[in-house]
């Protein structure tokens, strides 16, 4: 489809498909803007939307913008733009993050295929089955987060427990942090908005065997809350990095994240993101140096594939509350 008159809908089905990226505890920590004058999308950082314990430095919010950029670049190309990306377009202004340029596009530009897996990527936080994905997908995963300037690893045996025993515990420092819990159990029981955070729904299962360290989201482990199955024994994990650990390099990480992400739902591939190793700066530095022979990057996330249950969807906020006033 092509259709290159920025109108008011235009607009609104671009920063939907935005506003479907993935984003941590599902807290959606972006605003938009449209600069009528040069056609260009502005994404800011929504600091009320930052989680203060889990995210103090806020490398997560630009992850998950980067995801939202992709997602708008995806849209664009498929209307009919040109997408011309900049990030931390202006030094004085730290929020802006990015911003996105609709240029006409050129007749006849090949389409990414994506678009329609914006509306039906979300994670899994069930149990997947043991079916391996097969080799040219793994490389073609790794390539899609090559375009974004990042690299995808897939972990063997031995460092595949090395990544899970990390994730193990930084699962249990953030229950055992009481800010953290707090924090992450305000965004599954509320008071907050209906478009934000975790309905009971989305959070998924415990592994009854205690081997996959699925995030609890503060609610300890009440059977009535998480349920307990067993997971997938042998499970799919890769590690998405970046050769620097710089902002850009964190917006950088969620375009490649939401890249793989979009071009694994295409494949008929679940995924779900064990981020809490990232949220903790020894573990996490404990994954840059896999494998031991590799080059020294900094891992972004982790990321569990697989085949399994699509699971149910997480809410989004409408587009008028996430765009400013004068789009």
């Amino acid at each position: 489809m092509s259709s290159t008159t920025l109108d008011a809908p235009a607009v609104e089905r671009l920063v939907a498909a935005a506003v479907a990226a993935p984003s941590l505890h599902n807290t959606q920590p972006w605003r938009f803007r449209l600069d009528t004058d040069t056609r260009t999308v502005r994404i800011d950082a929504a600091a009320d939307r930052a989680l203060r314990h889990t995210d103090p430095v806020g490398r997560a919010v630009h992850v998950s913008v980067g995801c939202a950029v992709l997602s708008l670049r995806v849209a664009a190309a498929h209307y009919g733009w040109e997408p011309v990306t900049r990030l931390l377009p202006c030094p004085d202004r730290p929020a802006l993050l990015a911003t996105v340029r609709l240029a006409e596009a050129v007749r006849g530009a090949p389409s990414t295929g994506l678009y329609e897996a914006v509306w039906r990527r979300h994670s899994s936080r069930f149990p997947f089955s043991g079916r391996p994905l097969p080799s040219d997908l793994l490389a073609e995963l790794a390539e899609a987060a090559h375009l974004e300037g990042a690299t995808l690893r897939f972990p063997g045996r031995d460092d595949t427990e090395r990544v899970l025993r990390a994730t193990r515990e930084a699962e249990w420092r953030n229950r055992a942090d009481t800010d953290r819990a707090v924090e992450s159990r305000r965004l599954v029981s509320g008071p907050h908005s209906p478009w934000l955070g975790l309905p009971a729904a989305v959070l998924g299962l415990q592994d009854a065997l205690e081997r996959m360290p699925m995030r609890d989201f503060g609610a300890h482990r009440h059977p009535e809350v998480l349920p307990a199955r067993a997971f997938e024994t042998r499970p799919t994990l890769a590690l998405l990095s970046t050769a620097h650990d710089r902002r850009t390099d964190w917006l950088r990480a969620g375009q490649a994240l939401e890249h793989v992400l979009l071009l694994a739902t295409r494949r008929g591939v679940r995924a779900s993101l064990l981020h809490q190793a990232m949220e903790w700066p020894d573990l996490r530095r404990a994954l840059d140096g896999l494998p031991a022979d590799g080059p020294r990057v900094y891992t972004q996330m982790v990321i569990r594939l697989g085949y399994g249950p699509e699971g149910p969807a997480s809410p989004r906020r409408p587009v008028e509350e996430v765009v400013e006033a004068d789009v």
